[in-house]
C-alpha cells in the first residue's frame, strides 16, 4: 500500500507517519524543507523516541520525500498512483496544497484509476478535511469534480498528541508523547474498507472533536495563560504551581460538564479522560513553553474556537462558566513581544486605554493621554505574582 503525506514535520514523521508505516504503507513525505527531504531520500527510513522514561526506539522505513516546491510533478504523479492522501501541515498551509492534490486527483481521472481513496486533513482544527476538500474543489473543473465526488472522500479526522520542543543533530529523529488518538468520519469515506490499526473509527466524529478541543486545547492554553500572569516561562513549571493546577481542574470541570451534556459522555470515562490529560501536561519529558503553547491570542478567543465556544455553550445550557471566563481575562494579558498576534492584542489594548484615559480626563493632549495609557497597558500586562 501507498500513502502520500502532506508535511515532514514532528507530527507528520512522529504521528501520522508512525502509524501508516505500522500498517505497512510506504509513505511519500511531501514537504518545502530541503534538508528533511533530501534526507529521507538518502536514507529512506528514521528513528521516533517516545518522551516518556523508557525513551522507547520506534523505527520507521520504506519513505521517500518529495519537494513540492521543486517537484510538484512527482506529486502529482504520487497522488495518482496513491491508496491514501493524508496531511500534517496546518490548518493555514491546507489552502496552498490544495491545487496540487487537485492535480493529483485530475491524474487519476487521466489514468482512469478508479480505485476509491481518501483524503484526510489530520489537523488541529474543526471540519479540517472538509475546509480542504472546498479548497480543492475551487481548482477542479466541473468535470473533474464528479469524478471526485464518486471516487474520492475527504473524511474529517480529529488528532491528539502532544510533541514537545525538541534539537537533534539528527534532522529526522522526533520526540513524541505515548499517547495518541486519531479517530476518522467512517461515514464520509469513499473507501471504508480501508481501516488502519491505531486509528478509530467513528459514525460521527464532533463529539470526539469537541472533548479533544474543549479538553485538551482549551487545558493546555489554559495552563499557558494562567502561568504566564504568574511569571512562569514553560508549562511544565506552571503546572507545578497549585493555582495553575487548580484554574486547569476548573476549567476541565466546567468544559467536562458541557461536553457530558451535549454528547451524554459518561461522567466516569470523561473524568478518566480528564486526568489522563493532567497527567501529559504534567509529563516533565513534554514540557512546552508558554510563549508557544500561548501563541496566537486573538485566533484562539475566536468565536468558536477554545473558550468563547464552550462559554458560549455553557450559558445556553445553564451551567457554570466561571473559571473560563477567568482564563480568557489571563489571554488578554499575554504579552509576548516576539508573538506578532500579542503585539497587536496589546496595541489593542492601548487604543481602548486611550479611550478610557480620555473619558476620565477629559484631557485634550493626545500626547499626554498616549503616554497614560501606555503606563495602563505596562500595568495590565505585567507578570502577576
Amino acid at each position: 500500500m501507498k500513502a502520500v503525506h502532506f508535511g515532514a514535520g514532528n507530527i507528520g514523521r512522529g504521528f501520522i507517519g508512525e502509524t501508516l508505516a505500522a500498517n505497512d504503507f510506504s509513505i511519500d513525505f511531501v514537504d518545502v524543507n530541503d534538508t528533511i527531504i533530501s534526507a529521507l531520500n538518502s536514507r529512506h527510513e528514521y528513528d521516533i523516541e517516545l518522551a516518556a522514561p523508557s525513551q522507547e526506539k520506534i523505527h520507521v522505513e520504506n519513505v521517500d520525500g518529495i519537494n513540492n516546491g521543486k517537484e510538484p510533478e512527482k506529486v502529482v504523479a504520487a497522488i495518482a498512483e496513491t491508496d491514501l492522501v493524508t496531511t500534517a501541515i496546518g490548518p493555514k498551509i491546507l489552502q496552498f496544497i490544495a491545487p496540487l492534490i487537485a492535480e493529483g486527483l485530475v491524474a487519476r481521472k487521466k489514468q482512469n484509476n478508479t480505485q476509491k481513496i481518501d483524503v484526510i486533513a489530520c489537523e488541529n482544527m474543526i471540519g479540517g478535511s472538509a475546509h480542504l476538500k472546498d479548497e480543492v474543489y475551487k481548482a477542479l473543473a466541473d468535470e473533474d469534480q464528479a469524478f471526485v465526488d464518486e471516487y474520492v472522500g475527504f473524511p474529517n479526522a480529529a488528532v491528539d498528541r502532544i510533541v514537545p520542543l525538541q534539537e537533534h543533530d539528527d534532522p529526522l529523529m522526533v520526540s513524541v508523547e505515548p499517547f495518541k488518538e486519531w479517530v476518522v468520519d467512517e461515514s464520509q469515506m469513499a473507501n471504508p474498507d480501508l481501516k488502519l490499526e491505531g486509528v478509530s473509527y467513528a459514525p460521527d466524529l464532533e463529539p470526539y472533536i469537541e472533548r479533544k478541543l474543549f479538553s485538551v486545547n482549551t487545558g493546555h492554553a489554559t495552563v499557558a495563560y494562567t502561568g504566564k500572569t504568574l511569571g512562569y516561562d514553560t508549562i511544565g513549571d506552571a503546572i507545578k504551581d497549585e493555582r495553575v493546577l487548580n484554574q486547569l481542574k476548573g476549567v476541565l470541570k466546567e468544559t467536562g460538564d458541557l461536553l457530558i451534556a451535549k454528547w451524554n459522555f459518561k461522567r466516569e470515562d470523561h473524568e478518566a479522560y480528564q486526568k489522563k490529560i493532567i497527567n501529559r501536561f504534567e509529563n516533565p519529558y513534554i514540557s512546552d513553553t508558554i510563549a508557544r503553547v500561548g501563541r496566537t491570542p486573538i485566533r484562539k478567543l475566536g468565536f468558536d474556537e477554545r473558550f468563547i465556544r464552550p462559554i458560549r455553550e455553557a450559558k445556553e445550557h445553564g451551567l457554570g462558566y466561571e473559571k473560563l471566563l477567568e482564563t480568557v481575562g489571563k489571554i488578554y494579558q499575554f504579552n509576548v513581544p516576539e508573538d506578532d498576534e500579542s503585539v497587536k492584542l496589546q496595541q489593542m489594548l492601548q487604543d481602548k486605554f486611550a479611550e478610557v484615559v480620555t473619558s476620565t480626563t477629559d484631557l485634550k493632549d493626545q500626547e499626554l493621554v498616549n503616554e497614560i495609557a501606555g503606563k495602563l497597558s505596562e500595568e495590565f500586562t505585567a507578570p502577576r505574582k
